[in-house]
C-alpha cells in the first residue's frame, strides 16, 4: 500500500473512531487513562528496549546531548507520564459543559454546550512523551488523534502507541481513536494534512521550519505559534530586588524554551541603577549580552546589538538589552518585533501596570512575573497541548477546553419562523 493510502485509511479510521469517542462518559474516558498509566509501567521494559534503539541511531547520527536526553525514556520519564495521565484523569471534563443558556421572546431555550473538535492531527519533533501527553488530553476531550512524531523516536513512539491502543481497546474503546504514523517519509505528512474531510485540526511542535511547512502545506486549519519572542520591560520606579529575580528567572531558568524571554527592556530611569548589578549576575551565569548604544554606555563590555538580535529567539543563554525613553517606546518595540507570545512587566505604577496589559498584544501578559508562566500546567489548566499565537479558536496554553468546541442546542415548544 502506498503512504498516501495509507494515511487515508488511518484518517477514516480516526474519523470513525472520532464518532465513537464523543458519546463516552467521563468515567469511562477516565477508566482508559488510569489503565494506560498503569499498562505504561508494566511495558517499562519493552518500552525502554524500543527506546534503545532510538538513542543508538541518535548517537551515531550524532544528535546533541540535549535531544538524546529528550529523547530518552527512563524509569523517571515513564514514572512522569503515569502521574500525568492520572492528573488527566481528575480534570474536569469539558465535554457536555454548558456555556451560557438564554430565553429568546419567543420562549426558545437557547444553551451553547462543549463538544469535541473531532479528529486532531498533531506533528510533533523528538520527545516521546508528547505521545503520551497528546493522547491523555484527546481522550479526556473526547477526541480521537492521529500522531506523526520525529523519524529520530520511530521506535518509541511505535511500542507507545501499541500499549495506548491496548489500553484503550481494555476500556471498550475504539483503538484507532490514538494511531501514530509509522512513516518516515515526509510524504506521511503532506498525505496528513490533505486529508480535510477526515481531520478537523492540525497541531504542530518543534521548530519555526516545521510549523511553515506545516501551514503552507495544510487544507486543515493550523493552530499555530512560529516562536516566542518574549520581553520583561522594567519600569521606572520598578523594585528593582524583585525585578532582577524575574528578569534572572525569565531568561537562565530554562533558556532554550519557548517562554523564555529574549529581549530586556529597561526604561532610562531605571537603567544606571539596575544595569550594572543585573549585567553582572547574567554574566556569572554565562549569559551573552547584546546591548543598544544607550545600554552600552552603562555596560560598556557588552557585545553591540545588531537589528537582527531584535526579533531573534535565541533559545539559548544570549539576551538582547535595550534602555527605552518611556513605557510608550517598550510597548512600540514589542508591537514590531514580538511574535504575541509573552509579555512581561516589572513595576509599582497600577496605572501603567493596566495600560502594558490592556495594550500589549500576546496570549500571556504578566505584572511582576516571570515569562516563564506561560504555561498550562502554571496557569492551572492542569496540562497543555501546546501554546497557540494564533486566535482562531484558541489563544495562549491549550487545555482540555482548547479541545473543545462549542454547539447551539435549542428547546422549543412548537415555535415556527414567521419572518
Amino acid at each position: 500500500m502506498d503512504i498516501e493510502r495509507r494515511i487515508l485509511q488511518m484518517a477514516r479510521a480516526a474519523k470513525d473512531a472520532s464518532v465513537q469517542m464523543a458519546r463516552q462518559d467521563t468515567q469511562t474516558k477516565n477508566r482508559a487513562l488510569m489503565l494506560l498509566a498503569d499498562r505504561l509501567l508494566e511495558a517499562a521494559p519493552f518500552l525502554k528496549k524500543e527506546n534503545r534503539k532510538d538513542l543508538e541511531a541518535a548517537e551515531r547520527a550524532g544528535l546533541s546531548k540535549a535531544m538524546i536526553d529528550r529523547l530518552s525514556l527512563k524509569e523517571a520519564t515513564l514514572e512522569g507520564m503515569a502521574k500525568g495521565l492520572k492528573e488527566v484523569a481528575a480534570l474536569e471534563d469539558p465535554v457536555g459543559a454548558v456555556v451560557k443558556t438564554w430565553i429568546r421572546p419567543n420562549g426558545l431555550q437557547v444553551a451553547r454546550v462543549r463538544i469535541p473538535l473531532g479528529v486532531i492531527g498533531i506533528i510533533y519533533e523528538s520527545r516521546p512523551n508528547v505521545t503520551v501527553d497528546a493522547a491523555a488530553l484527546c481522550i479526556k476531550a473526547g477526541n480521537a488523534v492521529l500522531l506523526r512524531g520525529g523519524s529520530e523516536a520511530q521506535h518509541s513512539n511505535g511500542a507507545l502507541a501499541s500499549v495506548i491502543t491496548k489500553a484503550l481497546q481494555e476500556a471498550g474503546l475504539p483503538g484507532a481513536a490514538v494511531q501514530v504514523i509509522p512513516v518516515r517519509d515526509r510524504k506521511a505528512v503532506l498525505a496528513m494534512l490533505q486529508a480535510e474531510e477526515h481531520l478537523d485540526l492540525i497541531i504542530p511542535r518543534g521548530g519555526e521550519g516545521l510549523i511553515r511547512f506545516v501551514v503552507q502545506n495544510s487544507k486543515i486549519p493550523v493552530l499555530k505559534h512560529y516562536k516566542g519572542v518574549c520581553h520583561v520591560y522594567v519600569d521606572e520606579g520598578a523594585d528593582f530586588g524583585m525585578a532582577r529575580e524575574i528578569c534572572f528567572n525569565a531568561k537562565v531558568q530554562r533558556p532554550g524554551v519557548c517562554n523564555a524571554m529574549e529581549t530586556l527592556l529597561v526604561h532610562q530611569a531605571a537603567a544606571d541603577a539596575f544595569l550594572p548589578e543585573m549585567a553582572a549576575r547574567f554574566t556569572e551565569a554565562g549569559v551573552e549580552l547584546r546591548g543598544c548604544p544607550k545600554t552600552r554606555r552603562i555596560l560598556p563590555e557588552v557585545k553591540a546589538a545588531r537589528e537582527a538580535d531584535w526579533p531573534a529567539e535565541y533559545l539559548d543563554l544570549i539576551l538582547a538589552v535595550k534602555v527605552v525613553s518611556d513605557m510608550k517606546e517598550a510597548i512600540a518595540h514589542i508591537t514590531r518585533y514580538g511574535s504575541s507570545h509573552t509579555e512581561a512587566i516589572v513595576t509599582s505604577d497600577y496605572g501603567r501596570a493596566r495600560r502594558f496589559v490592556r495594550e500589549v498584544d500576546a496570549s500571556v501578559v504578566l505584572v511582576n512575573a516571570s515569562t516563564r508562566f506561560n504555561d498550562g500546567g502554571q496557569l492551572g489548566l492542569g496540562a497543555e497541548i501546546g501554546i497557540s499565537t494564533s486566535k482562531l479558536h484558541a489563544f495562549g496554553p491549550m487545555g482540555l477546553e482548547e479541545l473543545t468546541t462549542t454547539k447551539f442546542v435549542v428547546f422549543g415548544d412548537g415555535q415556527i419562523r414567521t419572518q
